[in-house]
């Protein structure tokens, strides 16, 4: 499974064919910019938006790993294009959207191995997060991913998905995703869980909303989540913030892994007048890894 050398709690948006908010991305706090040649470029604007990409990636030689390109889907014309204009630059990663299930993540595999060969690049080096919730066909397939080539995290997305089914709102009367969206939210989590690879919540947007989104993104790390897709530059401190472990979680951690470790094979033992088991060992494990690699 491919390991990355950076943080990956905070994902940024910038449309490929602003140079002055890629560079804003770029320039941000965030862990990962995401340079889109999907959504948020219109059809005219996309072939000048893949060369200002690339253009872009090329000017940039030092921290290229931390930008990222969010490509256009497997199933219209133009993700071959993309590719093309961009891999030459070197991006840190692809973004997969709209997939219908593992296949795309093979298919996309492929593609990427020609031209890596093509370009010089380590073959196999280009990682990639991949948009799992967006078709209503992929919802079945959020398992798959495990051994998948090239995956190091998975996202979900709530407004594709709505087009997807037909929907006329994803939210219900009180502003909460409805039941079919928390269900994405949920598959997305168990799917990362199963192919060993970070899971990323979806973006959140009102970006004005500050409490919001840090109530949100606390609430999805206590879920498993261990970072965000962000679409402003204000929301990136607040997402950084709630996916780095506290100094109290740190300590809280390392006392129940001391406890343990000073009474060895013993399942379950007393603590501030309760009693943990192994599971609690494996998550405080888990966070002290956490906060270890950011």
């Amino acid at each position: 499974m491919m390991t990355l050398p950076i943080k990956m709690r905070s994902w940024l948006f910038a449309p490929g064919d602003s140079e002055k908010k890629m560079t804003k991305a770029a320039d941000s706090a965030a862990d990962i910019a995401l340079f889109d040649l999907e959504d948020a470029v219109a059809t005219e604007n996309k072939a000048i938006a893949r060369q200002m990409v690339h253009d872009f990636l090329a000017a940039r030689s030092e921290g290229r790993e931390r930008l990222w390109v969010r490509v256009n889907p497997l199933d219209g014309p133009y993700t071959l294009d993309d590719l093309a204009a961009i891999m030459p630059a070197r991006p840190g990663g692809i973004m997969l959207p709209k997939v219908y299930g593992r296949q795309d993540v093979e298919l996309l595999d492929h593609y990427l191995t020609a031209f890596e060969a093509a370009h010089g690049i380590e073959r196999g080096s280009t990682p990639l997060i991949v948009l799992v919730t967006e078709t209503a066909e992929a919802m079945f397939h959020t398992g798959d991913y495990k051994g998948a080539p090239r995956v190091v995290a998975l996202t979900w997305g709530a407004e594709d998905l709505a087009d997807s089914i037909g929907a006329s709102s994803n939210r219900n009367a009180d502003g909460s995703y409805g039941f079919t969206y928390e269900l994405a939210r949920s598959m997305c989590l168990l799917g990362a869980a199963t192919a060993g690879v970070t899971a990323i919540e979806t973006i959140q947007g009102d970006f004005r909303d500050l409490d919001g989104l840090k109530a949100r993104a606390e609430k999805v790390r206590r879920d498993g989540y261990r970072g965000m897709l962000a679409i402003h530059p204000a929301q990136v401190d607040v997402i950084n913030a709630a996916f780095t472990p506290t100094p109290e979680e740190i300590a809280e951690a390392q006392a129940i892994v001391d406890i343990f470790a000073a009474n060895p094979g013993v399942g379950a033992i007393g603590y501030k007048g309760g009693m943990l088991d192994r599971p609690y060992l494996s998550r405080a494990e888990q966070l002290l890894r956490q906060a270890g690699a950011l």
